[in-house]
């Protein structure tokens, strides 16, 4: 089966109903063997084009990964960017947010982390989770808001999709691509990896009270995704919604979409003056 990346990419401006899109999809692979082999060849060719990236040094690349917990996102960067050079590529894990963070606005600590000309940064989540969690738990705004008269609910929420993309369309206008990856798994597959975490000694670290606390408000994560995905996809920075029950087919749709992105920037090693061809020359006489 091939990938095609636009199959996966959301619509502009339109609200996804996540119940009616797939979370399983027929296999991309037949076998494990067909697997590895594919995953492979993306790995190769991403580390070759993350090199080509890191010697142009003129754009960076922004990678988000957004999902449900269980949904394969620490999964989907360990084995998709298992090849790229540690020197040109940053991974940033967005947990709950410290009293230092939450004294600044929503986008600070994830604009701290943004990455250089040259290099490829990930978010395994990302300032999003203040229009998912905080919209599913709005009592988490206690603190984060200026004093005087509060604006209503929609106000809020529609003031933050605004800066999300004003900031990622001024990203963008700078330089940086921005690939947004939401990995849609079902409720019943992330019951059977909770349960999984739960049976396995090794992947007990992985499970927590609150994971069975959040799963209460499932719908709600469902209809806060929709929103999110409906108003900030933009043509500069789109949405991808990737089936993500079959951890392998998923790893491979997204390694997919990475490739397609990066085959698309304009890129190329720095040229040489004659100043630089000479001293070159000069050199290898030396040698």
């Amino acid at each position: 089966m091939s990938i095609i990346p636009a199959h996966y990419r959301a619509g502009l401006r339109r609200r996804p109903d996540l119940r009616d899109i797939a979370t399983r999809q027929e296999p991309v692979c037949a076998s494990k063997a067909a697997y590895d082999r594919i995953l492979e060849r993306h790995v190769t060719e991403l580390s070759a084009l993350q090199q080509l990236h890191y010697a142009s040094g003129r754009c960076a690349l922004l990678i988000i990964f957004q999902g449900i917990d269980a949904a394969g996102k620490d999964g989907a960067i360990r084995h998709v960017m298992s090849g790229v050079d540690p020197q040109g590529c940053e991974v940033f894990c967005f947990k709950e947010p410290s009293a230092e963070e939450l004294r600044h606005d929503f986008l600070w600590r994830t604009t701290c982390r943004l990455p250089e000309r040259g290099r490829i940064g990930i978010f395994n989540r990302s300032y999003y989770e203040n229009v998912l969690v905080v919209k599913v738990h709005p009592e988490l705004l206690e603190g984060q808001l200026p004093l005087g008269p509060q604006p209503s609910s929609k106000a809020i929420w529609a003031g933050r999709y605004r800066s999300i993309v004003e900031m990622e369309e001024h990203l963008a206008r700078c330089g940086t691509h921005i690939v947004k990856i939401f990995l849609h798994l079902s409720k019943g597959e992330q019951k059977r990896r909770f349960l999984e975490r739960l049976t396995e000694p090794d992947k007990n670290w992985k499970f927590s009270a609150a994971d069975v606390h959040e799963r209460k408000y499932w719908s709600h994560y469902v209809k806060a995704f929709e929103q999110c995905i409906e108003n900030t996809g933009t043509t500069a920075a789109p949405w991808y919604i990737v089936p993500a029950d079959d951890k392998e087919s998923a790893r491979l749709i997204v390694s997919q979409i990475i490739l397609d992105r990066m085959r698309r920037m304009t890129m190329g090693y720095p040229a040489q003056s004659g100043k630089r061809r000479r001293e070159l020359k000069a050199m290898r006489k030396m040698l």
